[in-house]
């Protein structure tokens, strides 16, 4: 792996099969990577990187206060975002087992004994999200097989840490981030659409791009929105 150093900043370099260099900012801690023109020399990537310094600034100062605000401590009054809209948390105490509801759209009412802990709430939530997100894709998957005329013979939903998914050509296999069960639907439709066209065309080239502008006309839109959504 290649990196460039700018200052204190390490840049992680990714050499792919393209025309123009790319450099991206991940939450939720701030990490950089550069996808760079496969004959790219590493001075001229840095060169680039260096002109992107204050806005690389900026972005991860952004990130930083939104981890802020995302911190959790699952207590009644925080804000949780589920389908793209925002709920406030109520933790109700009873003896019976743990499982959430729903209320209108304005509450997730959390049911737990009052001894639950910190990581006892959140993983009841999790599992709630992965439940929810998990029906989300099993719909979608088959629909766009169909679409594009490929198969997935496995997807996993995982927790990670700067993607939203990510696809394993040889394996024919799918990771989902669990974050996107926070997110719209028409989010979690454009990242199944993005991952499913990677068994088509392997790179981010123009042949791929091509490909999701002929399915989904506004998925630079969705992407945009998707990545600077607070959770």
């Amino acid at each position: 792996m290649e990196y460039v150093q700018i200052g204190d900043v390490s840049i992680e370099v990714f050499r792919k099969p393209i025309k123009n260099i790319h450099l991206r900012v991940y939450p939720p801690d701030g990490s950089i990577q550069i996808s760079a023109p496969e004959k790219m020399k590493l001075d001229s990537i840095r060169l680039f990187a260096i002109t992107k310094s204050e806005w690389i600034k900026k972005k991860q100062q952004e990130l930083k206060t939104f981890s802020r605000q995302s911190a959790r401590e699952y207590v009644s009054g925080e804000n949780h975002y589920f389908r793209g809209n925002r709920y406030r948390l109520r933790v109700i105490y009873q003896h019976t087992d743990p499982h959430i509801e729903l209320q209108g759209t304005q509450f997730i009412n959390l049911y737990v004994r009052r001894e639950a802990t910190i990581e006892r709430r959140a993983e009841i939530l999790k599992d709630w999200y992965r439940a929810d997100l998990n029906e989300t894709l099993e719909n979608l998957i088959p629909k766009w097989e169909e679409i594009l005329d490929v198969t997935v013979d496995h997807w996993k939903i995982q927790h990670m840490k700067t993607l939203w998914g990510s696809c394993n050509v040889k394996r024919r296999g799918i990771l989902f981030n669990l974050e996107l069960a926070k997110k719209p639907f028409h989010c979690i439709e454009y990242i199944v659409v993005h991952e499913l066209a990677h068994l088509i065309v392997q790179n981010h080239g123009e042949r791929f791009t091509a490909l999701l502008d002929a399915n989904l006309p506004n998925w630079r839109r969705t992407k945009e929105q998707l990545d600077s959504f607070i959770v």
